[in-house]
C-alpha cells in the first residue's frame, strides 16, 4: 500500500516542476512579458499559504514542494522586473 506522505510527496514534486520549464524559459529568452504579475503574486501568495499550513500541521510534504515552488515564483517575479522594468513597458 502507498503511503500517504508517499502519494504528497510525488504530486509536490510533480507540481513544483511544472514551474521549472517557465523559469528555464524565461532565462534563456530573457523574456517574462507573457507572465502576468497578478497571476504570479496570486499564486505566489497560494504557495506560501500552503507552505504555512504545512508548517502548522508539520506536514513536510506539503512545506517543501510550496516552499521551492513560492521560490521559483520569487524567481519569476524577480526575473520580470528586471527583464521588464514598468517604465519600458509604458513606451
Amino acid at each position: 500500500m502507498i503511503s500517504n506522505a508517499l502519494v504528497g510527496y510525488i504530486a509536490g514534486t510533480l507540481t513544483t516542476a511544472s514551474f521549472l520549464p517557465q523559469v528555464w524559459h524565461s532565462f534563456r529568452s530573457r523574456s517574462c512579458r507573457d507572465l502576468s504579475y497578478a497571476m504570479l503574486f496570486v499564486m505566489g501568495t497560494g504557495t506560501a499559504l500552503w507552505a504555512i499550513y504545512g508548517v502548522m500541521l508539520q506536514r513536510w510534504p506539503i512545506i517543501l514542494p510550496n516552499s521551492i515552488t513560492f521560490g521559483l515564483i520569487c524567481t519569476l517575479i524577480g526575473m520580470k522586473a528586471s527583464y521588464h522594468p514598468r517604465a519600458k513597458e509604458r513606451r
